[in-house]
């Protein structure tokens, strides 16, 4: 189960993540981000409720990175460990703006 909160705010997009973003929640947060990026030049991702990601969950952060490249930045926030150990071991730390 993933809980999706979204908050816009001019141009920036503040999407906080609450459960577990896997196999079965990423398309969720997939449409989320599709349908809210539009001149958005500052995307935040809250994960301090996040308990998992999966394979899934990251090719979509990989993907809002990408298109938010173009247009801005995005900042992931409030990483715990788990997460944090999974963006390591992954190289994920290394694409994404961990604040």
């Amino acid at each position: 189960m993933l809980n999706i909160e979204s908050k816009q705010n001019a141009a920036e997009l503040s999407v906080a993540l609450t459960g577990r973003l896997d196999t079965n929640t990423a398309p969720e947060l997939e449409k989320t981000l599709n349908t809210s990026l539009d001149g958005v030049e500052t995307l935040f991702i809250d994960m301090e409720q996040l308990d998992y990601i999966s394979s899934a969950g990251l090719r979509v952060l990989l993907a809002a990175q990408k298109t938010m490249n173009k247009q801005g930045e995005m900042k992931v926030m409030h990483v715990n460990e788990t997460i944090l150990e999974i963006f390591e071991v992954t190289g994920f730390s290394d694409i994404l703006t961990i604040v």
